[in-house]
């Protein structure tokens, strides 16, 4: 992406560009949000909102943040079908984006549907972490 940017400015100090470096730079955007979703959720850089968990007992903790985790996997689980099914239906179509290049739109929107499966996926880990925990009280109370 660096690099592009800068081929695209020294480009248009002769006059030429690319003609597609907004593009691109879209999806690459959108492909590094959703594949580094995963990792940041498994490392707990995510934002979390702890003003109700910082105010219950220690002992629900567990279940609030297996609850949590839950309804999040079912929340991106649906998205993630929903995107899948736009996938397919961009591959079967053959659907391009309207600018010069053409992009054949099922591949940038492929990089979000990975990111969704492995953040559900994540998300199942994590899920299943905390039962195992739970199951041998090793979860910090």
């Amino acid at each position: 992406m660096f690099v592009h940017i800068l081929l695209e400015i020294v480009m248009r100090l002769f006059g030429y560009s690319t003609f597609i470096l907004d593009e691109y730079i879209g999806y690459a955007v959108a492909a590094m949000t959703f594949l580094g979703l995963p990792y940041v959720l498994e490392r707990g850089g995510l934002i979390r909102v702890a003003l109700v968990l910082d105010r219950l007992p220690s002992r629900w903790h567990w279940p609030l943040e297996l609850v949590i985790a839950a309804s999040t996997l079912v929340a991106f689980g649906w998205l993630s079908y929903f995107w899948f099914l736009n996938v397919v239906r961009s591959f079967q179509r053959g659907i391009t984006s309207g600018t010069m290049v053409e992009t054949p739109l099922w591949l940038p929107e492929s990089a979000v549907l990975i990111g969704l499966w492995l953040l559900c996926l994540t998300l199942v880990v994590r899920s299943l972490k905390l039962l195992t925990q739970r199951s041998h009280s090793t979860y910090p109370m």
